[in-house]
């Protein structure tokens, strides 16, 4: 286990199906287990949308008051020498004539800054975990292009070491994405990054789930000699067939719940996993995530978006998103975005290092990601080349609105951003104190509070969470 203070709970998991009885048997002496055929048409099924619930806990916390500190604020503002209130959980005051408890503990941040917590959009952590062997590769099923039936938090290795790495460079939540070998990958889970034995105990409260999807390469790269799609034209009619039989599915299962209210006896439709995650991007429930890199491919995908009346959360890797940043703001889709990586395959040759500065600044969602172990420990620096390649541009954009590329645009895109992506009073207390201006290359993540308490300290090593996998490791040649 991660070893920390916060205290396991247990909870009793709801069950997959839940029958409601229609009537109440009153008689004492009635057979209860005595039901004729026609009865059982009486009973409504409802499918739980939610078979494996979140038991997070946050950790404990105290009332924390950091003053004399620059914030940046995640959504646009800075303020010089001001403070931050932390207590029960939630950012209770900011500014100045706060409204102190009894007692707090009272951090000078004389020379830092604070901002919220980074929220990193794309990240196979525990599903493509250290150590990188095949044994531990379980973020693609590669069995099928359409694999909407799985979900990535059942592949979650909670021991993997790259969450405490991720939590040392500030990162307080992250959404975990199966891979892109399918057109349809798989369920993905926001995680809060408190580490802890189960992924149920590291699942983020009230989070959307997503679904990945992928267009371009990768899917007729993996499905080419497996009987297709291996055009990019057999993506997008795969893409189509799935929405179709999904829609079918979903009226199917809204005609059986309209007969059931009106009273007539009816038999619910057999289940199907793969069009149970699809209904639920119909219903707005789910939010779609596409790999996706050539701007072409994007507006198609945008076509399909209208046809089957479904909402694209963001596009992801977007190494084209500048060709097409207006259509991106007209059609509310946010683009995930590296800072600088282009050019290791064809379809991101034309990526340029202004990307993301012109995507926010045509209006649209800009937001840097990782998809990387390594470059979600530096998720600030690269938000930082990312501005600063746009400032050598001549696209003039603050500090402060560039560091929403990291919060308040990625909470957005994961449909979290009512809890967490900014400071603002009563939001969820994601905190990270800076040793210096995030934007530079020597700035550290000091303190790292989430939900308030503190989850990550720099300066007191004995209290970084260590993973079980990193526990007991013995020296070269110590074993006999």
């Amino acid at each position: 286990m991660v070893h920390n203070n916060k205290k396991p709970t247990w909870k009793l998991a709801t069950l997959t199906i839940a029958v409601l009885a229609s009537s109440v048997l009153t008689g004492c002496g009635d057979d209860a287990n005595n039901h004729s055929d026609s009865d059982k048409h009486n009973q409504h099924v409802v499918v739980n949308a939610d078979p494996f619930p979140t038991t997070y806990e946050p950790i404990s916390s105290v009332a924390t008051l950091i003053t004399n500190v620059t914030v940046i604020d995640g959504i646009g503002g800075l303020v010089a020498n001001s403070q931050i209130l932390l207590q029960d959980g939630k950012i209770s005051g900011l500014g100045d004539d706060l409204a102190l408890p009894d007692e707090y503990v009272e951090i000078d941040g004389q020379g830092k800054y604070v901002t919220p917590g980074i929220i990193d959009t794309h990240s196979h952590l525990g599903v493509y975990p250290s150590p990188d062997t095949r044994s531990h590769a379980d973020g693609n099923e590669m069995t099928s292009p359409v694999t909407a039936q799985v979900w990535s938090e059942h592949s979650v290795w909670p021991q993997d070491p790259g969450f405490q790495r991720a939590l040392a460079g500030g990162v307080t939540s992250l959404q975990i994405l199966p891979g892109s070998a399918n057109l349809f990958g798989g369920r993905s889970v926001v995680l809060k990054n408190l580490p802890d034995r189960t992924v149920q105990d590291m699942k983020f409260p009230n989070a959307p789930y997503g679904i990945k999807m992928a267009c371009g390469e990768n899917p007729k790269r993996v499905y080419g000699k497996k009987g297709g799609p291996s055009t990019r034209m057999a993506n997008v009619a795969g893409y189509r067939e799935a929405w179709i039989d999904a829609a079918e599915y979903k009226a199917k299962w809204e005609q059986y719940d309209a007969d059931f209210a009106a009273g007539k006896e009816v038999t619910a439709p057999k289940r199907d996993l793969n069009n149970e995650t699809l209904k639920g991007v119909l219903d707005g429930d789910i939010i779609v995530h596409m790999h996706c890199y050539r701007a072409d491919e994007m507006v198609v995908m945008m076509d399909v978006m209208q046809e089957f009346n479904y909402q694209i959360g963001s596009f992801h890797h977007a190494v084209e998103g500048y060709k097409i940043a207006d259509k991106l703001a007209q059609n509310n889709v946010c683009s995930s975005m590296w800072a600088d990586w282009w050019g290791f395959k064809l379809e991101a040759y034309d990526g340029i290092r202004e990307n993301v500065a012109m995507v926010h600044q045509a209006g649209a969602c800009a937001v840097v990601h990782s998809d990387s172990d390594i470059g979600i420990q530096r998720l600030n620096q690269e938000a930082a080349k990312a501005w600063s390649d746009g400032r050598r541009a001549g696209i003039d954009i603050s500090k402060a609105d560039a560091w929403s590329w990291l919060t308040a645009n990625a909470a957005k895109s994961l449909g979290i951003f009512d809890q967490t992506g900014s400071l603002e009073i009563g939001k969820n207390a994601d905190v990270v104190l800076w040793s210096a201006d995030p934007f530079s290359t020597y700035a550290q993540a000091e303190k790292v509070y989430i939900d308030g308490g503190l989850a990550y300290d720099r300066l007191a090593p004995d209290s970084w969470p260590v993973s079980d996998f990193e526990l007991g490791q013995v020296g070269q040649g110590d074993h006999k």
